[in-house]
């Protein structure tokens, strides 16, 4: 009877054990829940859970519900948060700007070759994030970037004129400069009050999302869109180097395999996915959807990489800036 119990004893210590040992993983993203992003995250977190035997679980919290993804990069850096996918945050380090660099692919396959494995600016910004203890697991490509409008379009794609609309741009010096080069008067708003000020002619419309993200955040308040381009959104998929070093080996590789998966996946839809979501903009919402020409864009594109190129160079080192855009070119771009 009392081997009995040692036995019964030494089971549970061993089950109390194996629980002890399963790590939760926080994972942060911006989007709503039921979003793309959120969809997909979930199903990253059960190939996780599957591929470790339950011994890494990773719970999402949508929405930024632990914090705008600038203090969540920040908490990543120091340990306080597990994980997030979501874009860079350039007031960490301004030399993330690269990469939302305006104007830089020109295609979805440009936007492979630059930001997909083994890309200049992928690797640069696995460097860029490992420097503030961050480990990058993966890139997710989202969406060319474009123009919402709560307003009619004043010679949407003619840059050379001024149209005297006010829009909302991110605190980031590429997005604000490439909002004057093509017309528009720019006012850095943070995110969390970009609705409300478009809702109460605080300015008229808002860069730096594309169709997706507008139609997420922005749907009761964009009368036209306009598929300019402005830049390639792509977020990154990011674990503390702390969070990552707990795990074990095994579980590492598997987190990391399922990372891969979950990006390869990813660049096979995107391109279908930003056509589905300006189609909803103009079906469900009955936006206008403003059709481009390949002259226009390519006259946004030029004008853009004249006059907004040299100072966003000058704001990350130009000697640095320019070795990444010569890699760029020198893959074919």
């Amino acid at each position: 009877m009392k081997h009995f119990l040692t036995g019964t004893a030494a089971a549970a210590l061993m089950a109390l054990s194996g629980v002890a040992q399963a790590t939760e993983l926080k994972m942060s993203h911006v989007r709503p829940q039921d979003a793309t992003i959120d969809v997909e995250l979930r199903a990253f977190a059960e190939s996780v859970a599957e591929a470790t035997g339950g011994d890494v679980t990773v719970e999402i919290f949508p929405a930024s519900a632990l914090g705008d993804y600038t203090t969540v990069q920040e908490r990543i850096s120091v340990g306080a948060i597990d994980m997030a996918t979501q874009p860079a945050a350039t007031g960490a380090d301004r030399r993330m700007q690269i990469s939302s660099f305006p104007y830089l692919a020109n295609s979805w396959d440009d936007a492979r070759a630059i930001y997909g494995p083994g890309g200049p600016v992928r690797e640069v910004m696995a460097d860029l994030y490992a420097e503030q203890d961050i480990t990058m697991l993966a890139a997710y490509p989202v969406y060319f970037g474009g123009i919402s409008l709560n307003t009619d379009p004043v010679n949407p794609g003619d840059p050379s004129q001024s149209n005297g609309i006010k829009v909302r741009v991110p605190g980031i010096k590429s997005f604000q400069l490439t909002g004057e080069a093509l017309g528009y008067i720019p006012s850095p708003i943070p995110f969390s009050e970009a609705f409300t000020a478009i809702q109460t002619g605080v300015v008229d419309g808002v860069i730096g999302s594309g169709a997706e993200g507008y139609y997420a955040s922005f749907r009761d308040v964009t009368k036209a869109y306009i598929p300019a381009n402005t830049h390639f959104e792509v977020w990154y998929m990011l674990i503390s180097d702390g969070s990552m070093a707990e795990l074990d080996a095994e579980d590492q590789a598997a987190l990391q395999a399922a990372a891969e998966g979950f990006e390869a996946q990813r660049w096979t839809v995107a391109e279908e996915d930003q056509g589905k979501w300006e189609q909803r903009l103009a079906d469900e919402l009955g936006a206008t959807v403003v059709e481009l020409t390949d002259d226009q864009l390519a006259a946004m594109a030029a004008k853009v990489r004249d006059e907004v190129w040299p100072v966003v160079l000058e704001d990350v080192g130009v000697e640095w800036g320019q070795a990444i855009l010569d890699q760029v070119g020198a893959s074919g771009m």
